[in-house]
């Protein structure tokens, strides 16, 4: 309650001040307003270049962090895992029976056979 009371207190003097003391309030003005437009120019600035700072800096964080597989790829890498082993067992069984065929030495080096 005192506070509510103090502050109309303060805007009635206020009021009163500005209307018998104008000249003086818009001298006051005219040399304040000058120095608070350059400070707010100045912050201003400040804050835009920390911005513009903290984005590229996001920017460059975003591109170092490791990659995150979409959702749903697990079941892809199962089955590329399942193809892999699917065709080793092929060149395995492929390796076998090219090892029980008995390839003659020339053909191993690429040389013809001289018929005898």
């Amino acid at each position: 309650m005192v506070a509510l009371v103090g502050g109309l207190v303060a805007l009635l003097l206020g009021i009163i001040g500005i209307f018998a003391w104008w000249d003086e309030f818009l001298w006051l003005l005219k040399g304040v307003l000058p120095p608070i437009l350059i400070l707010g120019g100045v912050l201003a600035t400040y804050l835009g270049a920390e911005e513009m700072k903290d984005k590229k800096r996001a920017e460059g964080e975003s591109a170092l962090e490791p990659f995150s597989p979409a959702p749903g790829t697990d079941e892809d890498a199962e089955r590329y895992k399942n193809e892999v082993a699917e065709l080793k067992a092929k060149l395995a069984a492929m390796e076998d029976s090219a090892s029980a065929e008995e390839v003659p030495e020339a053909a191993k080096t690429g040389e013809e056979e001289k018929p005898a």
